[in-house]
């Protein structure tokens, strides 16, 4: 019996050239849906999670065509709203060799951002869950997103869910007079398991180091409810040639240190966009079935398998990624 997760922010339409074209030479877009908290979503729901993605999308068939991906991907549309007002789009250039891959956002002013959720019923959305997450995208959109954030996390902690929270300091986002400091510490207050970098820390929490053992112990001191601490550290050699690995930091006492994962080489990667949520994603299915070490391996694997895959959403499997942790079946035929 899997678990019940709930994740909430918006899911843009992606349109990606076709392969490696650049923006100035396609005459056509490939067209997926995707967000950084339905693609937890999904990667859990492929690893037979019951999840539920909170969002809001138009009332148009656009609208229609985003519940229905999430459908198709096992994620419950129970609890997808509609308003009005436009979809939020991104843009995809898919870089090659020594050229950098390149995005370009248009979702300001989008129905999920202006939407009014006082109404929204987080008692009954919450009935019987296990897990919530949550990232730092959804309160930068808007002062509307950043109050449902809040109501939500303050529900979830009412009902004992654990909490995670991808920080995700995106500064271009805030753009609706308020900062990430008079907004995040109250949010990460309420989040149990945290996924930032050491900008993150600085500019979302205020704690400023150059050593992430510090900043992880500061960020306890100052966020009593925080357990887990973790953050990916990827090279980049060209576009199509990473390195990724991982770390996580503990609050048990017995586990002050930091834990780290493996180093995985990256040599031809077909699309990293997602690779951050498909990590989370590990992270929370690993926290809930296995010990933290083990679990910063599935999820940094499920990350390294999310950048084979085109598009936003991580579809492999539990014994895929229990495979490539173990070494085994990498790059076989598999009849």
């Amino acid at each position: 019996m899997g678990k019940r997760i709930i994740t909430l922010g918006e899911v843009m339409m992606r349109l990606s050239t076709p392969g490696y074209q650049r923006f100035l030479q396609t005459d056509s877009y490939q067209v997926v849906y995707g967000g950084a908290e339905a693609n937890v979503a999904v990667s859990l729901a492929q690893w037979d999670q019951h999840t539920a993605h909170v969002t809001v999308f138009p009332k148009n068939d656009i609208g229609k065509a985003a519940s229905q991906y999430l459908r198709q991907m096992g994620v419950s549309i129970d609890h997808v709203f509609q308003a009005d007002g436009r979809m939020g789009l991104y843009f995809l250039e898919n870089g090659s060799m020594q050229r950098s891959s390149k995005i370009i956002y248009d979702r300001f002013d989008s129905a999920f951002a202006n939407f009014d959720s006082s109404a929204v019923n987080w008692d009954a959305i919450f009935e019987g869950a296990d897990w919530f997450h949550w990232t730092g995208i959804t309160p930068a959109l808007s002062d509307n997103a950043a109050k449902m954030t809040l109501k939500a996390l303050q529900v979830a902690n009412d009902k004992g869910l654990t909490v995670s929270g991808d920080i995700n300091y995106r500064r271009n986002l805030w753009q609706y007079g308020k900062q990430p400091l008079d907004v995040m510490p109250e949010l990460i207050n309420y989040t149990h398991v945290i996924v930032a970098g050491l900008a993150d820390f600085e500019n979302c929490m205020a704690i400023s180091s150059e050593d992430y053992n510090t900043a992880c112990t500061q960020a306890k001191k100052d966020y009593p409810n925080i357990k887990y601490i973790t953050t990916t550290e990827r090279g980049a050699v060209s576009a199509s040639h990473n390195h990724l690995s991982a770390v996580l930091w503990s609050a048990e006492k017995s586990s002050k240190d930091l834990l780290f994962s493996k180093s995985y080489e990256m040599t031809h990667i077909v699309d990293r966009v997602g690779g951050g949520d498909a990590y989370i994603a590990g992270l929370i299915y690993g926290l809930l079935y296995m010990e933290p070490q083990e679990a910063l391996d599935f999820a940094l694997a499920a990350s390294v398998l999310k950048h084979s895959i085109a598009g936003d959403a991580n579809l492999v499997t539990v014994d895929e990624v229990e495979a490539l942790v173990k070494g085994e079946n990498i790059g076989k035929l598999l009849r």
